[in-house]
């Protein structure tokens, strides 16, 4: 997760994927927040890119209110920003949350943003936002992902979308290279979310390849599930 965790939701999240955690998994003694504190600190760029997906989907939008679950490094929250938008960054990793906030300021875009530091297993940023992003929400520690991405689609104001960029395949430098893991499809990611259809719909819902690059430089072509749900207008 990136994070807006303390219990992650984690996310690998950049259009490299550069901020994926390192392959092997997580030792069992330790937490989420232990983890994720970790690997940012170990992080030595931050926040230079935005998720494709993410840039496409935003780019025909009048900015208003945005939500970055998990923000990691930043590059969402940044784009966004410059753009006009006004931007709650949330994660579980405290050094991620400042240096975020940090590079903000940097930017003249300290106004713009706003930083949290959330485990979205146990609280939620308060607030309505006409655009909430969810980027490689994953994490390999327990976490009720379906419920966190229910309440971000409950943030939303009448029209708002919620979009969720996942993993629909697994790259070399992936922690997890189980060759039996299930990739949720985006339609089996709608159907957890159990979204009453009188009040959201779902505007996008495929799996496009994109070509991605690893923490040390390594391409490799990917698949991403994308979801796009819509608030309707009250």
């Amino acid at each position: 997760m990136h994070s807006t965790r303390r219990t992650p939701h984690t996310r690998h999240r950049a259009t490299t994927d550069e901020t994926a955690p390192p392959t092997g998994g997580t030792p069992a003694d330790e937490s989420a927040e232990l983890f994720w504190e970790r690997h940012y600190r170990a992080r030595r760029t931050w926040g230079v890119r935005v998720n494709p997906l993410l840039a496409e989907t935003v780019a025909p939008l009048r900015p208003g209110a945005a939500l970055d679950l998990g923000c990691g490094t930043g590059g969402d929250t940044v784009w966004l920003a410059e753009r006009g938008w006004d931007v709650t960054a949330v994660d579980i990793s405290a050094t991620a949350v400042e240096r975020v906030r940090d590079r903000a300021r940097e930017l003249g875009l300290g106004e713009r943003v706003a930083t949290e530091r959330h485990d979205l297993g146990e609280s939620f940023p308060k607030g309505r936002f006409d655009l909430v992003s969810a980027q490689y929400f994953h994490t390999p520690f327990p976490l009720l992902r379906s419920r966190v991405l229910r309440t971000a689609a409950y943030a939303l104001r009448p029209g708002g979308l919620l979009l969720i960029v996942d993993h629909g395949s697994t790259a070399p430098w992936s922690w997890n290279q189980d060759p039996d893991v299930h990739h949720p499809t985006p339609a089996e990611t709608a159907a957890t979310l159990d979204l009453d259809p009188a009040h959201f719909s779902v505007q996008r819902a495929d799996m496009p390849l994109r070509r991605a690059t690893g923490p040390s430089g390594e391409t490799a072509t990917v698949v991403d599930n994308v979801l796009l749900v819509q608030r309707g207008e009250a």
